[in-house]
């Protein structure tokens, strides 16, 4: 059966155990990886893999010898519970080897599991799954956590009372960091909120938000914003290096230039402007994008905006362009039109 984005997220809290199996599929593997591993913790608990009740299975290995998957199914271990069989990695042509294990389950056999990356949709392990009426089809997209998926986060971390403000900060953090980074960041905000019964405030956000990747990121933009357009190449492959995305980074770069774009516009002066924006921007940031305001201009941000706005819709189309490299050098391009004062 194939579950909606909303009913799938229930699915992997709260997976029903009488089905046979669910299948997890999607182009982002820290998406997949992350899902694998709540919907396992699910299914056996946060003690199953030490009580060696989930049994991992490489699709190279299941290929070579296609009872692997029975076997691990139908075993019985030392230690009571439900128990997991987990195939990582599978492609079409396990789908036969998958579909026999499926319909040979009998009530008290694990529950299987698999993951799988980029699935078209004649792909025949998808119709496997989504066909069947005793297992799940989950498909991962890569659109960040929205409002409803943050607020189950807050609530797993016991968090309950947080201010708009906060929230605001959280999706912009959700938008930036990978899932699996910004599930742990929710959890680290629970331990250091725990005890406070002060509403969550940004400040608590900024105080358990990693901190490299995002002063790395405010380091790009300075130097694509001053002109330094030499400096680009090393700081885009410092920010890939610690797990960046190309969409993570057109976001920033959107809400960069649209916090300029708001300062150069604004009839009392790009210091009123900046003092506007939202979230606040305080100290010497501050004084740098006022800077960066007044010499880029209304004009030439405007259109730096659409370069990005068409590089954006670029890596979230079809489009197999190298993402990184694509927005690369859009941010190379950028930092020389920063050097041109008007």
């Amino acid at each position: 059966m194939k579950l909606s984005t909303r009913d799938a997220r229930g699915w992997l809290a709260r997976p029903d155990p009488r089905t046979a199996g669910a299948l997890i599929y999607g182009a982002d593997p820290m998406r997949v990886a992350d899902a694998r591993q709540r919907l396992v913790a699910a299914l056996i608990g946060p003690e199953g893999e030490a009580e060696m009740r989930l049994t991992r299975i490489q699709a190279a290995e299941l290929r070579k010898d296609g009872a692997m998957l029975d076997d691990a199914m139908r075993s019985q271990g030392f230690f009571p519970g439900p128990r997991v069989a987990l195939v990582e990695e599978a492609g079409d042509g396990l789908a036969p080897v998958v579909k026999a294990a499926l319909e040979a389950r009998a009530e008290g056999d694990a529950h299987i599991v698999v993951t799988a990356g980029q699935l078209t949709a004649r792909s025949a392990l998808r119709k496997l799954f989504e066909g069947s009426k005793t297992a799940a089809c989950i498909a991962l997209y890569d659109d960040p956590p929205g409002p409803e998926e943050i607020s189950e986060m807050l609530a797993a971390a016991g968090l309950r009372d947080v201010t708009p403000e906060a929230r605001a900060d959280l999706a912009d953090l959700a938008r930036a960091l990978e899932p699996g980074d910004f599930r742990q960041t929710m959890e680290k905000l629970g331990l250091y909120k725990f005890g406070d019964s002060a509403p969550v405030s940004p400040e608590d956000i900024t105080a358990v938000a990693p901190l490299s990747a995002e002063a790395d990121l405010d380091e790009l933009l300075a130097a694509v914003s001053e002109g330094r357009a030499e400096a680009v190449p090393g700081l885009v492959s410092r920010l890939e290096a610690q797990g960046t995305g190309a969409v993570a980074l057109s976001i920033a770069a959107l809400r960069h230039f649209r916090q300029l774009h708001a300062a150069a516009s604004d009839p009392e002066g790009p210091a009123k402007g900046i003092g506007r924006a939202k979230p606040p921007i305080w100290g010497p940031r501050r004084d740098a994008m006022i800077r960066y305001a007044g010499r880029w201009g209304k004009v030439r941000l405007e259109t730096a905006i659409g370069l990005l706005i068409e590089a954006d819709m670029t890596l979230r189309s079809s489009s197999r362009a190298p993402g990184m490299s694509l927005f690369e050098r859009l941010l190379i391009r950028l930092a020389m039109m920063g050097r041109d004062r008007a």
